[in-house]
């Protein structure tokens, strides 16, 4: 269990890396942009983790007292919440990202690429609110494999070779590296939900 959480960690964020150094190609503005863009939307997103972390304490308190129906109603209620939140966070970064960025820099080179990281990475929060609460899920209960394996799909089988295709083949530079993002988030909302909708993860023993 403790191996296969630590890859969900490393999938992840080795994925990312290699985002940042397809941006880091068009340049040192394009870098910063992005710096900022994904380092306010961390920030804004905090309270989801905090959210989903709850999902995977209810599912593991309610699988351990055999309600796995309760567990299952506390996952879906969380993720409810979770994508109103993120609907709103989003709201927000669609219509205003400017006034945010620039509270962080007044590089005129800089902000329209922060600009167009959140506004385009907003578009996934909907589906990442939901999505971040199914894989945590699974690890309530105990499956840290359906996670890693969903991790492995959205992240190095769709994120990473689409923002290098949509950077350099569909020539949209930065700007496909930034969709990328939603698109594997979309994909691993729907990974988790197909997956966990097969309710296999009920019957593990807490």
């Amino acid at each position: 269990v403790s191996t296969t959480g630590v890859l969900q960690f490393v999938i992840a964020h080795t994925s990312w890396i290699v985002l940042v150094r397809i941006i880091s190609s068009f340049g040192s503005a394009a870098l910063a942009g992005y710096t900022i863009g994904i380092r306010i939307f961390i920030f804004a997103i905090l309270p989801s983790w905090g959210l989903s972390g709850a999902a995977a304490t209810m599912v593991g308190q309610n699988l351990g007292a055999h309600k796995p129906e309760r567990a299952e109603r506390a996952v879906y209620l969380t993720g409810l919440y979770n994508m109103i939140f993120l609907a709103a966070v989003a709201a927000v970064f669609i219509t205003a990202p400017a006034t945010l960025v620039r509270l962080f820099t007044s590089d005129v080179t800089v902000v329209p690429h922060a600009v167009d990281c959140l506004r385009i990475v907003a578009y996934g929060n909907v589906a990442y609110a939901f999505g971040m609460v199914m894989v945590q899920a699974f690890n309530g209960a105990g499956d840290t494999v359906t996670p890693t394996v969903i991790n492995v799909l959205g992240f190095w089988l769709c994120e990473v070779p689409l923002a290098w295709t949509l950077a350099y083949r569909a020539n949209l530079q930065v700007r496909g590296v930034f969709a990328s993002i939603p698109l594997a988030e979309a994909l691993i909302t729907f990974l988790g939900l197909s997956m966990f909708m097969r309710g296999r993860w009920k019957r593990r023993r807490i």
